[in-house]
């Protein structure tokens, strides 16, 4: 297709917002960035979507995310309110993902899709848990994403908290999805994997051991790290290490392996990130709920960790996410000088984007140029001030908003236009969810 009349912003770096151009879109790819009557003129026979003055953009990028997770909006946690983050898994997140059977992990994604797709984001890393349902979850969270039409890699996260039986389960789990998408067994190219692990806190030496000697070279790690002190405690007592020197110790870190949160870190965890290039991921909204604390972001971007911004299984509208960083780093310092727009750009755009093309092999995900992956949105902003390259990301912040989103497509395919979804019936998936959640819920006591 050809995309005709909008203000297109590439995320290059430099940033480029492009109001003479239009793209030709071809095989899943920018073929061209051009002038529109030349494209239009040598591509006589291509469809034309007109972006109708709006702002054509890449899709935003979910760097750690949970499908499983979804049913728990709106459920109240049995039992007292939980006083710490310990209590919050075990009251919630441990009883849950144990509620999940088979058709719950498929419409526990499905609702995330649907939600994603409405909201821009085109590329999610899940972090998935369903003990009593780990055979084949990843398919069918695979199968999920495919009929849905968006980007993701995908992985289950190992733990010793169910018992050796089960942990062996998630490891085969991994080993068994990794190798289908090694042999390139998803012809759409929208799926890909890394080898899931739940935290330090709950996993043994011996049990490290084996992920490691499980998982092949070429694929990474994907593990949460120090979100609450208790990781950092329990590390310190089990092997006498940090939570980052402990992973470090069983070849967990490196620069294809995904470290989310990281907000207890110390100076020489963050400086061992930087030095083996592994990514770090911030999920302020779930941080502030799970009140953990706020991650020292603009320190580890100062020391070259290479920090990217997910979600932590919160809605999937991105600019949320946005927002509360940018926010809640001024609050925590008690300085509005602190995690500044362009601080925001790097982790949610540029590093976002970097992180997603090395996962897909070095096709450019996250920015509009010719070979870039065609992953588009349009955006019904009309600005009432001055937008410039300079000044783009506080319009984004103070002035985007979700609703805005009218189109989105990836590798080409148009997956809503003019806020029509395309792809999944939004209705029947509600409709069946709603009596899946029911079931769920009464088996979370």
């Amino acid at each position: 297709m050809i995309i005709i009349n909008g203000k297109i912003v590439t995320w290059g770096e430099p940033n480029e917002i492009l109001e003479d151009k239009a793209l030709y879109i071809s095989e899943g790819v920018i073929q061209s960035v051009a002038d529109q009557s030349g494209l239009i003129a040598e591509h006589p026979d291509e469809e034309i979507l007109d972006a109708g003055g709006q702002y054509v953009m890449p899709g935003n990028i979910c760097a750690h995310t949970h499908f499983y997770g979804a049913f728990a909006r709106g459920m109240a946690i049995p039992g007292e309110p939980p006083a710490n983050f310990l209590q919050i898994l075990k009251q919630l997140w441990w009883k849950l993902d144990k509620a999940l059977d088979l058709e719950a992990v498929r419409y526990s994604a499905l609702v995330c899709l649907v939600d994603a797709i409405k909201h821009g984001t085109t590329t999610l890393i899940d972090h998935h848990a369903s003990p009593n349902a780990i055979d084949g979850s990843l398919d069918v969270i695979a199968e999920a994403v495919e009929a849905a039409g968006l980007r993701a890699s995908l992985c289950y996260e190992v733990t010793d908290r169910d018992g050796e039986a089960r942990a062996q389960a998630g490891i085969a789990e991994n080993q068994r999805f990794i190798k289908r998408v090694l042999a390139d067994d998803f012809p759409s190219g929208l799926i890909k994997t890394h080898f899931g692990l739940h935290a330090s806190l709950t996993l043994s030496e011996a049990t490290l051991d084996l992920c490691r000697q499980a998982c092949p070279q070429e694929i990474g790690f994907h593990i949460h790290g120090a979100e609450a002190q208790i990781d950092e405690d329990d590390s310190l007592e089990k092997s006498g290490r940090r939570v980052i020197n402990r992973l470090a110790d069983h070849g967990i870190l490196g620069q294809d392996s995904i470290v989310a949160h990281g907000v207890h870190l110390d100076d020489q965890e963050i400086a061992l990130l930087a030095e083996t290039g592994t990514w770090l991921t911030h999920q302020p909204r779930s941080n502030m709920n799970n009140a953990v604390g706020v991650a020292p972001i603009e320190k580890m971007l100062s020391k070259g960790v290479k920090v990217g911004l997910g979600n932590d299984g919160f809605s999937n509208a991105m600019w949320m996410e946005w927002k509360a960083a940018y926010l809640v780093h001024k609050l925590w310092n008690l300085d509005p000088r602190r995690m500044g727009g362009y601080d925001i750009v790097k982790i949610a755009v540029n590093n976002n984007a970097d992180l997603i093309t090395r996962i897909f092999n070095g096709l450019r995900v996250g920015e509009i140029k010719t070979d870039a992956a065609a992953d588009l949105i349009f955006v019904d902003y009309l600005p009432f001030t001055p937008l410039t390259v300079g000044n783009l990301p506080w319009h984004i912040l103070f002035g985007f908003h979700e609703s805005m989103i009218t189109t989105t497509i990836v590798a080409g395919k148009v997956l809503m236009h003019n806020r029509k979804l395309l792809t999944l019936d939004e209705k029947e998936i509600t409709k069946h969810a709603i009596r899946l959640a029911e079931s769920t819920w009464r088996l979370v006591e």
